[in-house]
């Protein structure tokens, strides 16, 4: 699983990026077959954006939270993609 992380008129730090890497290490706890991660960390004015796509087997997902905290914003988005490889893992295993 290859994490790429990338700052929008943000300077990236070592915490923020090792932040990220915790959180989404427990992506692969749900489905192993994840190849390719990209967050993008952004700041506008008073917002703070986080957005992921993943590339996993079958699909590409996508999932991004605005917040006033960088690191809600990473934890939010993480949740949501959680959810969405759940879903996806459901799919791919169901057999209708």
């Amino acid at each position: 699983m290859q994490v790429s992380v990338t700052g929008r008129h943000v300077d990236v730090t070592e915490a923020m990026k090792q932040h990220v890497e915790d959180k989404i290490s427990k992506l692969k706890r749900h489905f192993d077959h994840v190849t390719d991660i990209h967050v993008i960390l952004t700041v506008e004015k008073l917002e703070q954006k986080a957005e992921a796509t993943v590339q996993i087997s079958g699909a590409v997902l996508f999932a991004d939270d605005v917040q006033e905290d960088m690191y809600a914003a990473i934890d939010n988005m993480v949740d949501k993609l959680d959810r969405q490889i759940i879903k996806h893992k459901e799919k791919v295993q169901s057999h209708r």
